[in-house]
């Protein structure tokens, strides 16, 4: 994810040599980069180990006489080896309490941000053009290597026109990780549907996990987890048709290949993870505790359990009928679901002032019945609500939590369920961009469910929602429960597309107007 910077770093220093310093795999994975002139391998277990290891390097390093050190990485150590090394222009962001090792630092991002922007934006700074035309992955094979695997493939009888690569894995823990079983389960209805041919892919000591999908097939796979080296592993993704993988590293050589692929998230923050292509179609169910970027789930791993065979299968199939046709995938760039976004308090439960209970929740009647249908509609029923509570102290973000997942419980017992709640614990005057009538936590959504915004709806007591909804482009619909009634009177130049008694006649609105358009 940092190949756009490097682009950009070469752009902004056409006649400069630029050298990267990385460790032995990074420097198989960029080899044949256009963008840089050396590549000098970081070899922390042997040459450079220990202290003496990384003083033999700061001194190798300093015979080159380097004119300015780009720190992308944020840790202390490589400041301190751009000291040591003489270089006389020390560039990064001061973290790991390394600014006074640095000669200029850049200022962190605001905000949250894809981790390719966030090295975008440490170079602005220097005057550097990082405008979206260079914001591309870029990776590279040679003409023999890609020959090498497509010969390869062929000595094993398989068409690489229905190739599909299972990514099972995903490093630092195995929260990651979607089940083997499913997995399974999946890559034999591939093969018996859509007549795929399965390879299964892995790093050193994910061995098991293939063995494991495999073993609980039917149809035979290709198991290739554990033996294939950095580049032999690249040129074998470009060949495939599809890959279907965890949030992981092979993710993104697909994406950066452009090879079409379905990527399965959940206790990582697609925000700053998701990869960069618009051939991907990214899987995720927002569940109240995701993103936790644990390495191991506490609980249930219901962000992973959640997703079923029948979701991830039916995105494969609609990728493999698209390849070859040259045409964009759908994928986060071509929003497609139509989602009714919901406020809480007064919309779907009784409104109490500030909720801090799970025994003070209490439904609307007919609440649970109109988010049923919300599902029997195929639409995506999605919670956005201020919970300034939190940030006033009356109480914590995890009692918000226990709140939210017995709200889960009660719509459950009635057969309705929601597709992602999204809150702002933020003061109202601390001037976030998440809290209703801003966008932040809307564009949450859109991005997580691959939401039409054009085609949607907001749906809410308060004249906050009908405000978020003229802001986001979609229909508000007020609802005279909660602080409804009160606000009729206040409707000005933005009145909302229908005032319903309750959320359930708010519903009934909605399924009628959703057959007025047809979602291309």
């Amino acid at each position: 994810m940092c190949t756009p910077a490097l682009a950009a770093l070469r752009l902004g220093f056409p006649h400069a040599q630029l050298t990267l310093l990385v460790n032995a795999t990074i420097a198989e994975l960029l080899k044949n980069n256009p963008h840089l002139d050396k590549i000098w391998v970081y070899d922390k277990a042997g040459d450079h180990r220990g202290l003496l290891g990384k003083f033999k390097l700061s001194q190798e390093l300093s015979i080159e006489s380097f004119d300015l050190a780009v720190l992308f990485q944020n840790a202390f150590e490589a400041a301190l080896l751009a000291k040591l090394a003489k270089i006389p222009n020390r560039y990064g962001y001061p973290t790991d309490g390394r600014g006074f090792l640095l000669t200029l630092h850049a200022p962190l991002p605001k905000a949250t941000c894809h981790q390719v922007e966030y090295y975008l934006h440490l170079l602005r700074p220097l005057g550097l053009n990082t405008q979206s035309d260079s914001q591309r992955l870029w990776l590279a094979t040679t003409d023999e290597e890609n020959e090498t695997a497509k010969q390869y493939l062929r000595s094993q009888d398989i068409d690489s026109e229905k190739l599909v690569g299972i990514n099972p894995g995903a490093t630092y823990g195995a929260a990651k990780r979607w089940s083997t079983e499913r997995y399974a389960l999946l890559a034999d209805r591939l093969i018996e549907s859509q007549k795929a041919s399965i390879v299964i892919f892995g790093g050193p000591g994910e061995e098991d996990l293939g063995r494991a999908i495999s073993s609980q097939m039917r149809h035979p796979a290709l198991v290739l987890s554990g033996r294939l080296a950095v580049r032999e592993l690249m040129a074998m993704i470009r060949q495939c048709a599809l890959l279907i993988t965890n949030d992981s590293g092979p993710m993104h050589i697909a994406a950066a290949f452009e090879v079409p692929l379905v990527a399965i998230f959940g206790p990582t923050d697609p925000q700053t993870t998701s990869p960069l292509s618009e051939n991907s179609l990214l899987l995720r169910k927002p569940v109240d505790c995701s993103p936790c970027l644990l390495r191991e789930c506490p609980i249930d791993h219901r962000c992973m359990t959640r997703m079923t065979v029948e979701e991830v299968f039916e995105a494969a199939v609609k990728h493999l009928k698209n390849h070859g046709s040259g045409e964009k995938l759908a994928g986060n760039h071509q929003p497609r679901e139509i989602a009714v976004f919901l406020d809480r308090d007064g919309t779907i439960n009784e409104a109490v002032g500030y909720l801090n209970s799970p025994d003070g929740l209490k439904l609307i009647p007919g609440a649970a019945k109109a988010i049923r249908q919300i599902n029997e509609h195929q639409l995506k029923a999605v919670i956005l609500t201020n919970q300034s509570g939190v940030s006033r102290g009356y109480y914590s973000e995890e009692k918000l939590k226990e709140i939210h997942l017995h709200l889960e419980q009660l719509l459950a017992q009635e057969d309705a369920r929601l597709d992602g709640i999204y809150y702002c614990v933020h003061h109202p005057d601390d001037g976030c961009d998440c809290r209703k009538p801003s966008l932040g936590m809307l564009g949450a959504a859109c991005r997580d469910l691959s939401i039409n915004l054009s085609h949607s709806y907001v749906v809410g007591d308060k004249l906050t929602d009908i405000q978020l909804a003229c802001n986001a482009g979609a229909k508000g619909i007020l609802v005279l429960t909660g602080c409804g009634q009160d606000q009729t009177n206040k409707l000005d130049s933005s009145p909302p597309a229908f005032v319903a008694r309750d959320l359930y006649e708010a519903v009934q609105w909605i399924i009628e107007d959703t057959k007025k358009v047809n979602v291309v």
